[in-house]
């Protein structure tokens, strides 16, 4: 069996995804080219892994599924202070995958981020909104106020605001990434 490395870890990102954006997805599985089974058995090897009796920390589990972190930096939240790491990710080369971590390496958050320098979407409209465009932070941005939602299942995070138009939508992400946008009647 080959060891869970950062090839393996794309593959469950996609898993999750593949919900939302099955074509997407399948275009990314054959850039990595994996198939549909390796994709289904990384999902399943990663969630025993997280579930394991003897798991690692999970900042710990980052480190040993994807190396050493490209960066890491001091980040302030409100009154708390925590570590951001980030990871370059191949099939997003404009994104990193990030985690928070706050004392004694508690994961306090885990998703996809645009890379430091590398240029973000100009979100104005609602045509803008396609999937895997942008992040949660940069729809936030864009379109302030925005309303944080419970997301439908763990790694996905939701977004409720208006566009320009008026309209009402609520934004879904996986992993941090754009998955679609829904608008109210």
């Amino acid at each position: 069996m080959n060891p869970f490395g950062p090839r393996a870890f794309q593959l469950v990102l996609l898993r999750r995804m593949a919900d939302h954006q099955p074509e997407l997805v399948e275009e990314a599985r054959r850039e990595l080219g994996a198939s549909a089974g390796e994709m289904r058995e990384a999902n399943r090897r990663w969630q025993a892994i997280v579930r394991s009796p003897r798991a690692r920390g999970s900042l710990a589990r980052y480190r040993s599924v994807l190396g050493e972190p490209e960066s890491t930096d001091r980040r302030r939240i409100g009154d708390l202070e925590c570590d951001a790491l980030r990871w370059r990710v191949p099939l997003w080369p404009d994104l990193r995958f990030e985690v928070l971590a706050g004392p004694g390496g508690a994961v306090w958050n885990e998703w996809l981020v645009r890379a430091p320098g590398a240029p973000g979407p100009e979100l104005r409209t609602a045509d803008d909104l396609r999937p895997w465009c942008c992040t949660v932070d940069e729809v936030a941005a864009a379109f302030a106020p925005v309303r944080p939602m419970e997301g439908t299942a763990p790694t996905r995070w939701r977004l409720a605001f208006e566009v320009p138009d008026g309209r009402s939508c609520v934004a879904e992400f996986t992993w941090g990434l754009l998955q679609r946008v829904a608008y109210a009647s």
